[in-house]
């Protein structure tokens, strides 16, 4: 059998049960997989976090060092986030330069952290104009299971949470590294993404690997600790309604007001 045939018996056995209120793993349709959040996964980093949403699994670890402000926004430092499929994750992926799906998930959970304000990059400031503190934040998925741009974000966010900067003074034009002097990452809020599929006329929240296949359109909405909607973004070939776009804006605020208290105890024991 193909693997069209196979995705079309799929999506079929998953509209059926969803035309009963039910799921394939048997959750609710506003109901998100379990998360776990271990922080310290990555000792040698600055911060890192291991999280696992359901089964599938992200490792993120967090560099801090000097760069080189953007010409731009010389008075900021920096943050960038990136992200890797390991061939371990599935069968599906290969070795090789990053395709557009793990473009994408990078560019989305970066996004969303950049767009929340989350790290107060004013504060990461050596000498403005000159020299500025970045925060790189990588995510490793070793195990996919669906809905790999929350997992990532979750990720991202408890290993920045987690995460202490060093001080550096600029000296004839040198970033020299102040010992002892580590401080927390001046963080601001707590975004928190929440990723909902459509599947015929059904809204569902963090879809997994078999929903995923044969999802017919896609949303992922980040908002801040205030509930307000920072970032958003849409995939899939089909569409949304006035009525669901506003829907998936309600789910994504009470859904992420959950998430975001477990996150915080990242934050609280850091």
């Amino acid at each position: 059998m193909s693997s069209s045939i196979i995705d079309e018996l799929k999506k079929s056995q998953i509209l059926e049960l969803l035309e009963q209120g039910k799921r394939i793993d048997g959750r609710a349709l506003d109901e998100t997989r379990e998360l776990i959040i271990e922080t310290n996964a990555i000792p040698k980093a600055n911060g890192s976090a291991r999280v696992r949403l359901g089964d599938s699994e992200v490792v993120c670890g967090v560099k801090i060092q000097p760069d080189r402000p953007f010409p731009d926004m010389g008075d900021k430092g920096i943050f960038i986030c990136t992200a890797e499929l390991l061939p371990l994750s599935h069968p599906s992926v290969e070795t090789g330069p990053p395709g557009p799906d793990v473009i994408e998930l990078a560019r989305v959970v970066d996004r969303g952290i950049r767009e929340s304000h989350m790290i107060d990059l004013s504060q990461l400031v050596i000498k403005k104009d000159k020299s500025v503190v970045g925060v790189f934040a990588d995510n490793v998925v070793s195990d996919y299971d669906g809905n790999l741009f929350d997992a990532c974000a979750y990720a991202a966010t408890a290993a920045i949470l987690s995460s202490k900067t060093p001080k550096w003074e600029l000296n004839d034009d040198i970033p020299t590294l102040v010992e002892g002097q580590e401080s927390d990452v001046p963080i601001t809020t707590i975004p928190v993404s929440v990723t909902m599929g459509k599947i015929g006329n059904h809204i569902i929240v963090d879809p997994n690997a078999d929903e995923w296949d044969v999802m017919d359109a896609r949303i992922t909405i980040t908002t801040d600790s205030d509930g307000n909607i920072c970032a958003s973004q849409k995939g899939g070939n089909d569409g949304f309604s006035m009525d669901e776009i506003v829907r998936c804006g309600e789910i994504s605020i009470m859904i992420g007001s959950k998430i975001r208290e477990k996150l915080k105890q990242v934050k609280e024991g850091n």
